[in-house]
């Protein structure tokens, strides 16, 4: 059986704002009123309801998650569903609640819903158009960013450091003395694969072998389909080239990229040596299985579920911009 506020208050001889200071804490009651109202609560093993406490304490112990996306899968892409189950697992043990919404059109209507159910604090995955950002900024919900960035000021951001997995790419592949190097790079509107490309070319530029233009591409989407087609595309070029490795600013890139290579009759890492970026799990499953800069997704979700914790407690958040290190994973593709 169910048991309210107004009956404990009746059983105490108290009212029922009194009652709801002690389960709350806040506010001065004298000791001995305290004890009253705590020693009928246990008589009747109360636990007060989601919406009681939510009243009480002014929170809803609920988060949100927004990941966007233009490009289908979202919610179970290998990379951002990885962030996903690090931030459940991760909130479950805070006595959290998640909602969890995906907007391919990046519009508001997904920071609406939230809004909608006074969610106490959300995480904002992936790239970000500024006016999205602007709107929830302006109701003063405690947010954190992963894997994207903005530049509003104070705000709670959890990224890799792709910039340096870049050039850790680089080093691999000049050090297994590779200098045709070919690379697909994602869209370079986003973040991480703009940084992955820079940090390639910087490494390259310290060695005095700058890349030329005629070996890169840019897929429109970080897809395994775009990896297959830009590949396709660029075939004739890529074997008149005389091109021994390639890298590819995401796995998916790499893995589409591969199966066209493979459809050549090119041998891995024979002929080609192939490194992606993200360590997703289907990288390792593969055949040959994908050589990659893993980055540390639970981590990130863990992270990001951990600090928005603090923001809503009003606590300090001493850094502000939280950079994870990547690790090269060696497998058989190069």
């Amino acid at each position: 059986m169910s048991h309210t506020i107004r009956e404990i208050a009746q059983l105490a001889g108290v009212s029922k704002s009194t009652v709801s200071r002690v389960i709350s804490g806040k506010g001065y009651i004298h000791p001995e009123t305290r004890d009253a109202v705590l020693k009928v609560i246990e008589e009747l093993q109360y636990k007060p309801n989601a919406v009681a406490r939510a009243m009480v304490s002014q929170r809803t112990h609920n988060i949100g998650v927004l990941i966007y996306r233009r490009e289908y899968p979202i919610a179970s892409h290998p990379f951002y569903g990885k962030i996903v189950d690090a931030i459940l697992a991760t909130a479950a043990r805070m006595n959290y609640s998640v909602f969890v919404t995906t907007d391919h059109e990046m519009s508001l209507r997904s920071a609406d819903f939230m809004l909608e159910k006074r969610v106490d604090g959300l995480i904002l995955i992936s790239r970000l158009q500024q006016n999205v950002i602007d709107y929830i900024h302006n109701f003063g919900i405690p947010y954190v960013m992963v894997n994207g960035s903005t530049d509003v000021d104070n705000v709670v951001h959890v990224v890799n450091r792709d910039q340096d997995g870049g050039m850790m790419a680089a080093e691999y592949l000049t050090g297994l003395g590779h200098r045709r190097i070919f690379v697909l790079a994602g869209p370079q509107t986003h973040r991480s694969h703009y940084l992955r490309l820079h940090g390639f070319r910087d490494y390259l530029n310290g060695m005095g072998s700058p890349l030329d233009p005629s070996s890169l591409a840019y897929p429109q989407a970080s897809t395994f389909e775009q990896g297959y087609e830009m590949m396709r595309q660029h075939w004739l070029d890529f074997k008149s080239g005389g091109y021994t490795a390639l890298f590819a600013t995401n796995d998916m890139i790499a893995l589409g990229a591969m199966k066209f290579l493979i459809e050549q009759s090119v041998r891995i890492p024979d002929q080609v040596a192939v490194i992606g970026f993200d360590g997703i799990d289907v990288a390792s499953i593969y055949t040959p299985s994908l050589t990659t800069i893993k980055v540390d997704t639970e981590a990130m979700g863990r992270t990001a579920c951990t600090l928005l914790d603090k923001l809503i407690d009003q606590q300090p958040v001493n850094e502000l911009d939280i950079e994870l290190v990547p690790e090269l994973i060696i497998r058989q593709s190069t």
